[in-house]
């Protein structure tokens, strides 16, 4: 009887396949899709590289290293991506969250206490990321999630069913300004909104540019050269000066080229700080109500 492959043999093909391809990370690629595959994490892939493959197990991870050589991001072939210790349910409608978008809820644990009430609101959800996780490490809160596709919006309730805070949370699908029709002073606004440049897009790998919704990374622009990248900054400006309460935060992720557009475009607020992300590069933009103090440039 023919010896079947084994673990050890399909990561280790697997990972050449992929490295020729040109694929990134070839190799957490790959334990990613084996682990999916066979049902376990990829540690569980260590603990039992001798295992071999039925033939329906080899079928399914030869189809999804097929896809994943042709460019097709890891991420969406699993269906999952990890964000701030909690796995979220990602799909070709969300752009798959990324570490940068981390410093936003770190910022939120450094400026507001876990057991507090508040109202937030999150501008763009996409995923739900970040309105899920700032619901799930502050209890107290309720917040909205505002996103223009209703696709997004699906996948971002679900997020929220999974990780229990789907009753805090309310999803809205609409452009920013249905926020102000709200009302409401919120104490926290959060954006991760498109800030990629048309120019910068065209240089993006294909495996961004050529699977993840453009419409979440370049913002609409009747430019004639296409989007600048900084479109949303102004537009969210004037949604942070009618919907963020006097004392409250916003924090928004920007483009590590675009800390003075940012600051340009909320020009008279109380206090803006740009923050800097692990690489040592301005990702972060904070911006304080008028009754907040401010918290310098």
């Amino acid at each position: 009887m023919e010896k079947r492959p084994t673990v050890r043999d399909i990561l280790a093909k697997s990972e050449a396949y992929l490295m020729d391809k040109g694929a990134d990370s070839p190799r957490l690629s790959a334990q990613m899709l084996l682990a999916h595959v066979l049902g376990l994490e990829r540690l569980g892939l260590f603990l039992d590289m001798d295992r071999p493959l039925s033939e329906s197990e080899l079928a399914r991870c030869r189809d999804l290293v097929a896809r994943r050589g042709r460019g097709e991001p890891a991420a969406y072939l699993v269906g999952e991506r990890e964000f701030y210790g909690l796995e979220f349910t990602v799909t070709p409608d969300v752009l798959i969250p990324r570490p940068e978008t981390e410093g936003i809820v770190e910022r939120a644990e450094a400026l507001f206490p876990h057991d507090g009430r508040m109202r937030f609101a999150d501008l763009g959800t996409g995923s739900g990321c970040l309105a899920v996780t700032l619901a799930v490490r502050f209890p107290g809160w309720t917040g909205l999630a505002v996103d223009a596709s209703g696709a997004a919006l699906t996948v971002a309730r679900e997020n929220a069913r999974r990780h229990g805070v789907a009753q805090r949370l309310e999803f809205v699908c609409g452009d920013f300004s249905v926020l102000c029709d709200r009302r409401e002073g919120f104490g926290l606004l959060v954006s991760n909104p498109p800030y990629v440049s048309e120019a910068e897009f065209r240089g993006l790998s294909p495996e961004v540019a050529g699977f993840e919704p453009k419409s979440a990374l370049v913002p609409q622009s009747g430019a004639p050269g296409g989007a600048a990248g900084d479109e949303c900054f102004p537009v969210l400006a004037g949604i942070v000066r009618e919907c963020l309460a006097p004392d409250g935060v916003f924090l928004m992720e920007m483009g590590c080229t675009q800390a003075d557009a940012a600051k340009r475009a909320f020009a008279g607020f109380a206090g803006i700080t740009v923050h800097r992300d692990l690489a040592g590069l301005d990702r972060l933009l904070e911006v304080r109500g008028p009754g907040g103090a401010a918290s310098g440039v």
